[in-house]
């Protein structure tokens, strides 16, 4: 199926806007299109970037960092997805009855509608793993309103938009209650989106070795496994005050063999859960913090991208700009030793 070429607010109803999505000649909507299985749609994402989960956008789009024309860049660049964060309890998008503003869905639709029209696919990822770890009882009848209204929002769109139920489950939402809540959730988004792609991580911050006790229902067979990786964690987030580790710099990462054997290890620990449970994998986050020395950080993006690579993941890159960050905003260019460590240019897909 060819991705859309444009996406237009058509209506509102029960104080949301349906959205629908036009191709050229033919029209297709969510009923009618013959969707893609997990397997097909985890191909499709190939390599991602996550983005504009931190620009000040949400609030105030005059304000926004991001600019339309950084779609086409990262399309240009060799990117084939987005994973746009969602923060709507921070950014204040839902009111005293838990509804989604009408500025909020405007602004998401816009990111929606610029990723489809450069032919990268999106993820939805709802972001507020911070307030869930902290209150996942009492948080939960709003997480569940966020996802009914975005379900009924983008029933419509195309399988190129796919739906996080919640990044990095941690802390007080301890593995055994995120599988009773993502249950809940998911059910939620089936009653109105019954085929489209839905990805789900397991607890402790999406940790590889907590896929053992993620449960998913067997007879959903569109969902797409997420996992985090950011080991060794001294490494990638030395320099980083909101780690812990400020003063915590020049840690090398020099690619040895035990080095390498270490996430080796890991990641075929990944590997075997998915094919134990026929589910596919996306390292939906990875990266290296900006005060490490870039030589190291250009080994282990390598290294890291090519192993799951290898593996038939897809993976998204945290993150476009911010921290860790792939694009140079004020300058208006590339950190051109990570996006070749990502994408070496020869490897570029279509």
């Amino acid at each position: 199926m060819s991705l859309p070429r444009a996406f237009a607010l058509l209506c509102c109803a029960a104080a949301l806007a349906v959205v629908c999505f036009a191709g050229q000649a033919t029209m297709a909507t969510a009923a009618s299109v013959d969707w893609p299985d997990a397997f097909q749609q985890n191909n499709r994402l190939g390599r991602g970037v996550n983005i504009i989960g931190y620009d000040p956008l949400w609030r105030d789009p005059s304000k926004a960092r991001f600019k339309d024309e950084y779609f086409k860049l990262i399309r240009e660049a060799g990117f084939n997805h987005v994973r746009i964060n969602l923060h709507p309890f921070r950014d204040r998008a839902m009111d005293q009855q838990d509804k989604l503003t009408e500025q909020y869905l405007k602004t998401l639709d816009w990111a929606v509608e610029q990723a489809l029209a450069n032919k990268l696919l999106v993820v939805l990822d709802f972001h507020e793993f911070q307030e869930m770890a902290r209150q996942p009882k009492s948080k939960k009848p709003r997480m569940l309103a966020f996802w009914q209204q975005l379900a009924e929002h983008y029933k419509n769109a195309p399988p190129e938009v796919l739906f996080e139920l919640l990044n990095e489950p941690n802390s007080e939402l301890t593995p055994e209650l995120w599988n009773e809540l993502l249950r809940e959730t998911l059910a939620v988004v089936r009653q109105i989106n019954p085929k489209r792609t839905v990805v789900i991580g397991p607890g402790q911050w999406n940790n590889i070795n907590m896929l053992e006790k993620l449960k998913l229902p067997d007879d959903d067979r569109h969902i797409i496994v997420t996992i985090h990786y950011y080991s060794p964690f001294d490494f990638t987030h030395q320099g980083a005050a909101w780690a812990g580790r400020k003063d915590k710099v020049g840690i090398a990462w020099k690619g040895t063999d035990s080095e390498k054997q270490a996430i080796l290890t890991d990641f075929h620990k990944a590997q075997a859960w998915a094919e134990k449970h026929r589910r596919p994998l996306y390292l939906g986050e990875f990266g290296v913090y900006d005060r490490a020395d870039m030589d190291s950080r250009v080994r282990w993006l390598s290294f890291v991208t090519r192993e799951a690579e290898k593996l038939g993941w897809s993976w998204a890159y945290w993150q476009f700009d911010g921290d860790f960050i792939v694009y140079d905003i004020p300058n208006n260019r590339w950190v051109e030793p990570v996006l070749k460590a990502l994408i070496p240019p020869k490897s570029k897909q279509p």
